[in-house]
């Protein structure tokens, strides 16, 4: 059996109590059981466990039977990720804390980071017109350049950016 979580594919959701080691590179998800709807109470990842009660002495344990009623509602599902870095675990971990807000993650969202930069426009050079005399506005900034004009007589001119 498996369940689709945003594009991801996980095996199960298997009763809890049904678990056993070993357990490597994946991220995982404790569920709750209603009738025939599965919700999010928990996502976590884990590096390497051969610990039967990995589950049973996790922090958040006492939240995961708090919020689905009892220990019979919980349920298992897991994503392996054998060739994934950390970081790849990491941010899968992160998109479903975004999207779900499971309720035993409270405090845990990171919000992602752009994958753009904001550059900044460099500080325009103050000089005068050499037409009239009156102080040049920086009009456009281009790569290698900056573009001037005057706010009196309207001549334009060309700066290197240093």
């Amino acid at each position: 059996m498996s369940i689709q979580i945003l594009q991801y594919e996980f095996l199960g959701p298997i009763p809890l109590d049904e678990w056993g080691p070993p357990m490597e590179k994946l991220v995982f998800l404790i569920m709750s059981r209603d009738k025939d709807r599965f919700n999010i109470v928990y996502a976590g990842d884990c590096e390497k466990t051969d610990d039967k009660s990995f589950f049973v002495q996790h922090p958040g344990f006492k939240c995961w039977v708090e919020k689905s009623g009892s220990e019979k509602s919980l349920y298992l599902a897991i994503l392996p990720l054998f060739d994934a870095s950390k970081e790849h675990r990491e941010s899968v971990l992160n998109k479903i804390k975004v999207r779900y807000n499971p309720s035993c993650n409270v405090g845990e969202i990171v919000e992602p980071k752009p994958d753009y930069v904001v550059r900044k426009s460099p500080e325009p050079e103050k000089f005068s017109c050499p037409c009239c005399g009156s102080e040049m506005k920086a009009e456009q900034f281009l790569e290698k350049s900056t573009l001037y004009r005057c706010s009196s007589c309207g001549i334009s001119d060309t700066k290197l950016n240093s």
